[in-house]
């Protein structure tokens, strides 16, 4: 056997070996249906703009399931060796019609229709070995004026261990998830991947993780599904405006066409939960749309009438803060599948055994958002003594931003960090 063909043979047996644990990933999920694998290349590929038009990477049926690749920002131009001003220089390249975002697609979906419901579910994702995490100079994040340095930090992602050593002695846990995935939107022309919406997208919210189901409303034929903005981990606000961003080698996906059961707003599930999204400029509107999309949900799996259904969002939902930097802010809300169970809905106002704590009540939920954020960055570079700028970075990729009471008395954030960060892999917290 010559060179050539030794080269073709070890290609021809590395795919086939893709190809079945693909398809091991998809029968685990219940999918019966053919599996396809689309590399991130430049051609399957756009930066910052996706547009219903675009001619389709993949044409799959229901119920296939797709291995896809993607690429780090700006056609994988941020990669270890770029420099802060190489990769400012870049960004320029950026503009209001066009984001940062690689992303791969579009995926069109044989019998998807508007007024449809495509369900995509996360059966398993593999991020790349290295990632990084960013603070632009004055120029973006949640406090823009307040960190004018900047601060680029690469990491090495370590998928054996799930940890990533984001500053010598702090671990922050690998939990890989799209940024980015959504379908097309309904308007023709080219759009921005930077803000979310009623088609999903740049959505940044990190419990969509292995083993959730996205339900996503179709707003043209085929549906056209893009992902991209891959993270391998990022907090509750996203603060600084990147989380550890990375690319992913597998984002293994399974498509299914629902009709008959129409949507508004995208929608997901878990095992015990589903997660309801409202998204707009203004964070307090953003909330309205979460608890309105939570009450419609309620009222469905329910069965209680609408105006009883938002009475049990205070009660019963867990609202946390997805991200307030895409310029399109995000809220997202846990609500329990069993009538009767209840989320997660501890708010502490002081720090606690296992998390560091901060709390702010103000008449506006940005308002809160800044106080209690900026509170936590300011005490975890006090107490841990490491640089201002890295605890910004830090509270961008491992806070917990959730939100508290609303109401006539003002408006509440708990902003949380985990103590266990500062715990080497394997030994107890202190």
């Amino acid at each position: 056997m010559n060179r050539l063909s030794k080269v073709l043979c070890a290609i021809v047996c590395a795919c086939a070996a893709v190809q079945a644990h693909a398809q091991a990933a998809a029968t685990a999920s219940g999918s019966r249906g053919k599996v396809y694998l689309l590399p991130a290349t430049l051609e399957n590929t756009q930066w910052g703009l996706y547009d219903n038009a675009t001619t389709p990477a993949l044409r799959i049926e229901s119920g296939d399931t797709v291995v896809m690749e993607t690429m780090n920002h700006a056609h994988d131009y941020w990669t270890p060796g770029r420099t802060l001003k190489e990769l400012l220089s870049r960004r320029m390249d950026d503009n209001k019609l066009r984001g940062p975002h690689s992303i791969t697609g579009p995926i069109y979906v044989n019998g998807a229709e508007p007024g449809d419901v495509l369900r995509v579910r996360i059966n398993k994702i593999v991020p790349r070995a290295y990632g990084y995490n960013i603070s632009l100079p004055g120029i973006a994040g949640q406090f823009p004026q307040l960190f004018k340095e900047g601060r680029l930090r690469y990491v090495y992602i370590d998928t054996d261990k799930r940890i990533i050593e984001y500053l010598p002695g702090i671990y922050v846990p690998l939990r890989p998830f799209p940024g980015l995935i959504g379908l097309a939107r309904q308007e023709p022309g080219a759009y921005s991947t930077r803000p979310p919406g009623e088609y999903g997208g740049n959505m940044d919210v990190r419990d969509l993780v292995a083993g959730t189901t996205l339900h996503l409303p179709v707003w043209v034929k085929g549906g056209l599904l893009w992902s991209g903005d891959a993270h391998a981990a990022q907090g509750n606000g996203e603060v600084n405006i990147s989380a550890v961003e990375t690319a992913f080698r597998e984002l293994n996906l399974t498509f299914d066409v629902i009709k008959g059961k129409s949507l508004d707003y995208p929608r997901a599930e878990t095992a015990t939960n589903w997660i309801t999204f409202g998204f707009d400029p203004d964070l307090d509107k953003a909330l309205d749309k979460a608890i309105e999309q939570t009450a419609k949900m309620l009222a469905e799996s329910h069965h209680v009438a609408a105006g009883k259904a938002r009475e049990l969002v205070a009660s019963i939902a867990d609202c946390r803060v997805s991200q307030v930097v895409n310029g399109t802010k995000g809220i997202h809300c846990f609500t329990p599948k069993k009538s009767g169970g209840k989320e997660d809905l501890s708010r502490p106002l002081k720090e606690t055994a296992t998390h560091f704590v901060t709390h702010a009540s103000e008449d506006t939920l940005a308002k809160a958002m800044d106080t209690a954020s900026l509170a936590m960055i300011d005490h975890i570079a006090k107490v841990k003594d490491i640089e201002r700028v890295d605890a910004y970075g830090l509270a961008s990729v491992a806070m917990d931003c959730r939100v508290g009471k609303w109401g006539a008395g003002g408006k509440n954030v708990h902003c949380l960090m985990p103590k266990s960060l500062w715990n080497a892999p394997g030994k107890r917290s202190s």
